[in-house]
């Protein structure tokens, strides 16, 4: 799950960052009002995350772009202008919830979780192929009802090829569902990535297997 952070104090923008990560989110930053435009124009987003001040105008001004070009990716807005009037002008301008600051991390995550499981908010909220079921809201992989822990990078790759079974994911996807447009990606990361999930997979019996598909990408199959 990407989403799209709007914040333009860097060590709150890391620290948000590092967090989501940690909960198995790949946030992009965007510092400003311009480069979250661009971000919006050219990448498909899950959730955004807006702040209100920020250096070139109010944040809250992008959600009628965002409507306009998505119009039901769920926005919350993060932000120090926190009094009752400007919350209700913030949700009447669109915004699915509103949390001031200053706040607790685990706070927000349940709100963007709540968020994220409104009607209409995600298409698959759990997939299931065979043995092996993905809980997406709660970033949580199972395996014949037992959890399997997986390092973000690999928890992403899966959601990817989970969400097209039976069908190539080209590498160009992959690329741009597992790395923020921030990461610095090391030569052949990715094969290394899906090396590690295919033997995890297995070692724990998973009725699935990835298979490569030469000069294109992958693609995950039920096994018979």
């Amino acid at each position: 799950m990407r989403l799209l952070l709007v914040e333009d104090e860097p060590d709150m923008a890391a620290l948000l960052r590092d967090e989501l990560d940690r909960h198995g989110y790949l946030t992009d930053c965007a510092p400003s009002i311009e480069i979250a435009i661009e971000a919006i124009e050219t990448i498909s987003h899950d959730l955004v995350i807006l702040d209100r001040q920020l250096g070139d105008g109010d944040g809250a001004s992008l959600i009628a772009h965002l409507r306009k070009r998505r119009p039901n990716v769920p926005i919350v807005i993060l932000s120090a202008r926190g009094s009752s009037d400007e919350r209700v002008e913030g949700l009447n301008l669109g915004a699915d919830d509103y949390l001031p600051k200053p706040f607790i991390i685990s706070e927000l995550i349940a709100r963007l979780r709540a968020v994220l499981r409104r009607p209409g908010q995600m298409a698959e909220n759990r997939i299931t192929i065979g043995n092996l079921a993905f809980n997406v809201i709660q970033a949580e992989v199972f395996i014949d009802d037992v959890r399997l822990e997986l390092p973000r990078r690999e928890y992403l790759v899966l959601e990817s090829l989970m969400r097209r079974i039976g069908r190539t994911v080209r590498r160009a996807i992959l690329y741009e569902e597992v790395y923020g447009s921030d990461d610095e990606i090391q030569s052949n990361a990715l094969e290394a990535h899906i090396s590690r999930l295919r033997r995890r997979l297995t070692d724990a019996g998973a009725s699935v297997t990835i298979q490569p598909v030469r000069g294109v990408g992958y693609y995950m199959k039920l096994n018979p």
